[in-house]
């Protein structure tokens, strides 16, 4: 063949992805896909990994997520970094710990202006990059729209969820460019309005509350129950508008090349979840689907954590992963999901509304955590000690009729160490730290833990931020920020440092 002829081939071939897949196209990067994939981030807002219908609750009714499930991959053992909004979703975004996102370790918080963005890097691979719904990432700055073509909150009259423009922005898309989207629900954060008789019509009927499924830790009670019915309500409603997406994307024809993540940024907002280490708070469901890479659909129960995106998506767009993330691909896990990328993953949990800190670690089996602010209980944020569930308790508890798991909400001093079996005791609701038998296993992930918080920079200020909120009220305290002091890692420069500990 000429070398014209040749050029003239390949000059068809590239025409031919371009129009076939609107992009270019990439290296194989070991999928077998020879084009770069779009990606899509479905993130709810306050939801546990326990109430999607593919993960068990049969009373929540997801079945675009659960559809997605079933011809992709479902992890049940994929963890997030902090059980609190802003440190979670910015650790996500940057691929790294939240102590080494600079403040951002804290609610509201800035990441520090060097770290890359996701988004950022993919730009410049050629993404057309849009958030859209729920930010609450922000750098240092204050900007929030710098790394994203496109960019809006996603609540209009008539839809608060967060979801209002997702559609919109995957039709009026570039054409010419793979894209990442980040679909950011506000589902199911409350205040909460999916109870509205006019939603019924969108996605079906109101959860009864007969139907809903009361953790141990919470009183099945009247009260506890309509507001778990009201939260499932919300979890309802994401789930509706991720389907919208879905049947887009099958419309446009690209719903097999786009790697579509479903997940969460920390648990239900109710007592002993949210900001909690324990799985009810820092689990996450995760669902991968992509018909073109993934090789080996099913249930994984390989650890995952989600600073795991950030090289997965730089390496899924052939691109230069970044010296500053910290995680680890998941691409193997793509051609066999029973492959194993890490041995363990490390949460933490800083201040949120109320002063704290804490350390975890795990593996398949265990949890490790270690409280370095003994003397308060983990009652929760703000927004859940205001509701039904915690004020319940808090009446239950003061008549002396509340069972030793549903206490441990309140328990003060909390243990210096906590140990859990998670295989046996999937709540984590027996502290196995005090019996000599696990001493060995303890004295192991203590010692791990020690290694990531040296390697990765993580402090523990003299000075931790101290309560905005009443905690038995949640009614605020302060009024201004002179509450607020160093932050863990600050005094470290862990925004600095980009080795990831053990994995």
């Amino acid at each position: 063949m000429s070398i014209r002829r040749f050029l003239i081939v390949c000059f068809v071939f590239i025409g031919f992805c371009v129009l076939a897949f609107g992009q270019l196209p990439a290296f194989d990067q070991g999928t077998g896909v020879t084009f770069q994939p779009n990606i899509v981030v479905f993130i709810a807002d306050d939801v546990s990994w326990n109430d999607f219908g593919c993960y068990g609750n049969p009373s929540v009714r997801t079945p675009h997520t659960d559809a997605l499930a079933a011809n992709g991959i479902k992890f049940t053992n994929a963890y997030l970094t902090a059980s609190s909004c802003s440190p979670s979703r910015s650790s996500i975004i940057t691929g790294r710990y939240p102590h080494n996102t600079g403040k951002a370790a804290e609610l509201h918080l800035a990441i520090a202006d060097h770290l890359p963005w996701i988004p950022q890097l993919l730009q410049e691979e050629g993404y057309f990059t849009a958030l859209s719904g729920k930010d609450h990432m922000k750098k240092e700055d204050g900007s929030q729209t710098e790394f994203w073509d496109h960019y809006d909150r996603g609540r209009v009259e008539g839809n608060q969820g967060g979801h209002a423009n997702w559609v919109e922005v995957v039709q009026n898309r570039p054409t010419n460019h793979p894209f990442f989207f980040w679909f950011a629900a506000s589902d199911a954060h409350r205040h909460w309005d999916a109870d509205a008789d006019w939603v019924k019509e969108l996605y079906g009927p109101k959860t009864d509350p007969a139907d809903v499924v009361v953790p141990p830790f919470l009183l099945d009670i009247r009260e506890t129950r309509q507001d778990l019915a009201s939260y499932y309500n919300e979890v309802i409603r994401f789930d509706y508008f991720l389907g919208q997406v879905v049947a887009e994307l099958k419309i446009q024809e690209v719903l097999d090349t786009t790697l579509i993540l479903v997940l969460a940024d920390n648990g239900r907002p109710f007592p002993r979840a949210k900001t909690r280490l324990h799985d009810s708070g820092m689990k996450t469901a995760l669902v991968a689907h992509w018909p073109f890479g993934i090789k080996d659909p099913g249930t994984s129960d390989s650890l995952v954590s989600v600073i795991d995106f950030a090289p997965t998506f730089l390496q899924l767009a052939d691109g230069e992963e970044s010296d500053t993330f910290q995680g680890v691909s998941m691409l193997p896990l793509f051609k066999d999901k029973d492959a194993e990328i890490r041995q363990y993953a490390f949460s933490e949990h800083n201040w949120h509304d109320y002063e704290a800190l804490a350390r975890s670690v795990r593996t398949k089996d265990w949890l490790y955590l270690e409280n370095f602010r003994t003397k308060s209980a983990w009652q929760g944020p703000a927004d859940s000690v205001r509701s039904p569930s915690f004020q319940q308790l808090l009446v239950h508890k003061k008549i002396g009729v509340l069972s030793k798991v549903q206490a441990e909400i309140f328990l003060s001093p909390r243990p210096a160490a906590e140990l859990y079996n998670m295989k046996l005791d999937p709540h984590q609701l027996k502290d196995l730290a005090t019996e000599d038998s696990r001493a060995g296993i303890q004295r192991s992930l203590k010692g791990i833990l020690k290694i990531w918080m040296q390697e990765t920079g993580d402090s523990i200020p003299e000075l931790v931020s101290q309560d905005e909120f009443h905690r038995e009220t949640g009614i605020r305290i302060v009024n201004d920020h002179s509450y607020r002091y160093e932050t863990p890692g600050e005094s470290k420069n862990a925004s600095e440092i980009n080795r990831h500990g053990p994995q």
